[in-house]
């Protein structure tokens, strides 16, 4: 049995044991690995992520009206009940229910769910776990209630205002890739409004996911970070659009993707060192050359040119180490591991601050890559084992 099957199974079975009986239908939704545009997802700038085939699986059952009863295989994460509604209170910081609770307030509730969680995907690694449970109990909900499912594009783009709901102020990207994604391929995503373009991802590539050994927490001191960031990288763009324009921002417009219609990437560092002061400078430059390296990558990955993807992945890396501070000595020797293995690039993906790092690679160099990372993890006993990534479909509702 594979790992899929497992989790599926797992779902069914902790399903019946808490509530009695067997569910009506079950959810898979795919986590998501980011191969190169890194915090520029809520700067309204393209990502390049995949689906995985790892998954989070939800088993679901109508439920008494107007509650909404949550469990976990793991029974590590306690069971959450709650009334449902349209406008459902949070719960502690940090509860893993609040990503449900979420999730049902973000498609206008549910008149009853019973569910049960199970998930073959690493938890707080940077591989959308989070997100992949919204999206998850999102369908759940719609289903269970017989409602027609909106369009995939418009229910990712709620998802991800519904998401924020937890207190992280995130871009799109994850509910997009979890809900669009296309097995066999990467995934463009665009912003405002949201566009997903499948792109071919070789078949003679592969990708490496190790965990780093720390986890990457999206409450705490790690969602305090990531939304500082986010207010850093938008008080950069707006005081640079000050600078070289007189003109006032277009309402609902990405400051950055208004600047980046208008000048290049040098044009914009040089004015942002008149008027940034550190970190705003930093964060600023990182995001432009990152949103250069996704479109240099979109380019390279349709050439089939590993080297060039590799490279881009290298200088993402030290960019988010560097100017956008988010890397750790743990991510950085991953890195370092993998990449002197035989990786044509590697770099930490997601949100950083701990988690996974990727690295690419082709098949001829898998085995070395794949040893040097399992070897760094022996010093870390607590990470989950280092895999091989592959491009995956998008959620999908089944009946048993």
């Amino acid at each position: 049995m594979n790992a899929g099957s497992a989790a599926r199974e797992e779902a069914v079975e902790a399903f019946a044991r808490s509530f009695g009986s067997p569910p009506v239908g079950l959810v898979r939704a795919p986590g998501r690995v980011n191969l190169i545009g890194e915090h520029i997802d809520y700067c309204g700038l393209t990502v390049l992520p995949m689906a995985l085939t790892r998954s989070v699986w939800v088993a679901f059952a109508p439920a008494m009206r107007g509650r909404v009863r949550a469990h976990a295989a793991d029974e590590a994460f306690a069971p959450v009940e709650f009334a449902t509604g349209p406008h459902i209170g949070p719960g502690p910081t940090g509860d893993w229910g609040n990503y449900v609770r979420a999730a049902v307030q973000g498609v206008g509730g549910v008149s009853g769910l019973d569910l049960c969680v199970a998930t073959d995907l690493p938890v707080a690694a940077g591989l959308s776990s989070s997100s992949a449970l919204v999206v998850a109990v999102a369908l759940a909900s719609l289903t269970v209630d017989a409602r027609a499912l909106p369009d995939r594009t418009a229910l990712a783009t709620r998802l991800a205002e519904a998401e924020r709901y937890v207190g992280t102020a995130g871009g799109g990207m994850d509910q997009a890739a979890s809900l669009l994604g296309r097995a066999g391929h990467a995934v463009a995503i665009d912003f405002d409004p949201l566009r997903v373009r499948p792109i071919a991802f070789p078949a003679e590539w592969r990708v490496v996911v190790a965990h780093s050994g720390e986890r990457a927490e999206k409450s705490g001191a790690a969602q305090e970070v990531y939304n500082r960031r986010t207010v850093e990288t938008a008080e950069a763009a707006v005081r640079v659009a000050a600078a070289v324009s007189p003109d006032a921002l277009p309402d609902r417009v990405s400051p950055y993707r208004w600047l980046r219609t208008r000048y290049s990437t040098e044009e914009l560092l040089t004015a942002a060192s008149d008027v940034l002061d550190s970190p705003h400078l930093e964060r600023f430059r990182h995001v432009c050359e990152e949103a250069d390296r996704v479109d240099d990558a979109i380019g390279d990955l349709e050439r089939k040119d590993l080297s060039a993807v590799g490279a881009a992945l290298d200088a993402s890396h030290r960019s988010l180490r560097d100017d956008y501070e988010v890397s750790t000595p743990a991510l950085d020797e991953l890195v370092r591991c993998m990449r002197e293995a035989g990786a044509a690039g590697a770099r930490l993906t997601g949100a950083g601050l701990g988690g996974c790092a990727l690295a690419l690679c082709r098949e001829g160099a898998l085995g070395e890559v794949l040893e040097a990372a399992r070897a760094f993890q022996t010093t870390r006993p607590a990470a989950p084992a280092a895999f091989v990534a592959v491009p995956g479909d998008g959620a999908e509702v089944i009946r048993p």
